[in-house]
């Protein structure tokens, strides 16, 4: 099942939203890729973007959290944090294991779902505050 991109998931931030979708974009490629068949071959690519995208989004969106003294910040750290560790354990399994379907269902179904949760319960906060700051 593909993620789709909805109009709850839009912080109104147009990077963090165009990043956003990028994330969603790589998991649902490796969905594609697994109905066509090819889900073995593409699971290191997704791995390997996600491994670098993420920090690099995170690290985004951290930036504009400080910027406005968004109040929950050290706990909005603390759950890129964890996301960056669940990737990279994928990383470690994908190359200790190699592509094991196993694998490829676990990061659609848990990066995904997580992905699409943290969105709606707490970038949507970040935003709001962004917002309430007048800028």
């Amino acid at each position: 099942m593909a993620f789709s991109w909805t109009k709850d998931l839009e912080t109104g931030n147009a990077q963090i939203d165009t990043e956003h979708k990028e994330l969603i974009q790589a998991i649902n490629n490796l969905l594609e890729a697994c109905s066509s068949g090819k889900g073995r071959n593409e699971i290191a690519n997704t791995v390997d973007f996600l491994n670098q995208y993420t920090k690099t989004h995170f690290a985004h969106e951290q930036i504009l959290q400080q910027k406005y003294k968004y109040p929950d910040f050290e706990n909005h750290k603390k759950y890129h944090e964890g996301f960056i560790k669940v990737v990279e354990d994928f990383t470690t399994r994908l190359k200790a294991n190699g592509p094991t379907i196993q694998l490829v269902g676990e990061i659609n179904m848990q990066l995904g779902s997580w992905l699409i949760n943290h969105i709606k319960r707490e970038d949507v906060k970040v935003a709001k505050h962004i917002l309430q700051q007048g800028k």
